[in-house]
């Protein structure tokens, strides 16, 4: 089964004195493309995280974020006096303070959104408290996977379809060809007959034969099945080959188009036409498979 490069997955850990969220979002990439945002106390510890993102999702363009919410009476952060004192005096220097009689409390609250008005000690790693982390990054990863496999079985069955109505359309197209290859002969006999002019009859024949096999499109139908059934058969793969679908969908391409250059047949062509609108819809769907 196929699975999505989109996705989202979130998990909450409750400890005794602080909130921890874990947000993962996913998107369609090339490559594994990784955001993370994480608090300055756990960034030693940021290329586990990212390890353990990477080895989950393999690809896409992926924001991971890790929010500490604060539910205790501890905290890490603190008021620098002596600098909040510094910028109320500062402030007051250069005529600030007003007259009302709130003014030091204005003050105060200017200076407050200063920088460095608080200080935040630097807190170790509680190792538990990060075993306890990981774990809530991987219920969030098995979050955001099963998002992208339910996505993925959608994608997956839109596939089938396509592949289905290419090869329904390959089918009418070789029904329709004995008539392009009669058709063939009969515009050439009769552009041969207004000519007035006598013909050797099997020079003729040479030549008609030499011009329907420059346009005779078998191979071109045996590789393209041989496309849709070897797309198919990596749908049902367990691997992750979003890269090898392209690549096949590129072939399949390059048989539709050289069935069309070669028709000559109008009926064939509007064949062709609907063939190319399929597959670009499965292209589409393609960019977006992990």
């Amino acid at each position: 089964m196929i699975q999505s490069m989109t996705g989202f997955g979130k998990s909450v850990l409750q400890l005794p004195n602080k909130k921890i969220t874990v947000e993962i979002k996913s998107l369609n990439s090339k490559n594994f493309d990784l955001n993370a945002r994480i608090p300055s106390q756990y960034r030693e510890r940021e290329l586990d995280l990212r390890s353990i993102i990477s080895n989950s999702l393999q690809r896409g363009k992926v924001d991971f974020s890790l929010y500490i919410e604060q539910t205790g009476t501890e905290t890490a952060a603190s008021v620098n006096a002596a600098v909040v004192k510094k910028y109320i005096q500062e402030l007051k220097d250069l005529g600030l303070e007003g007259v009302s009689k709130n003014s030091d409390s204005q003050l105060l609250e200017i200076a407050m959104r200063l920088p460095d008005s608080l200080k935040t000690e630097r807190e170790e790693i509680d190792e538990k408290e990060f075993e306890a982390i990981e774990k809530t990054v991987i219920e969030a990863l098995a979050e955001i996977n099963k998002f992208r496999s339910d996505e993925g079985a959608a994608m997956e069955k839109d596939l089938r379809l396509r592949v289905s109505n290419i090869t329904n359309l390959l089918d009418q197209i070789i029904e329709v060809n004995p008539d392009r290859v009669a058709n063939t002969r009969e515009r050439l006999r009769k552009a041969v007959d207004d000519l007035k002019e006598n013909i050797d009859e099997n020079r003729f024949e040479q030549e008609l034969v030499y011009y329907i096999e420059k346009y005779d499109i078998n191979e071109e139908e045996v590789r393209l099945k041989n496309h849709l059934s070897y797309f198919n058969d990596n749908l049902n793969s367990t691997e992750n080959n979003g890269r090898k679908l392209a690549f096949i969908s590129q072939e399949m391409g390059r048989e539709i188009n050289t069935i069309g250059s070669k028709s000559n047949h109008a009926p064939m062509q509007q064949l062709v036409v609907q063939m190319k609108d399929e597959l670009e819809k499965i292209k589409e769907q393609i960019l977006n498979v992990l």
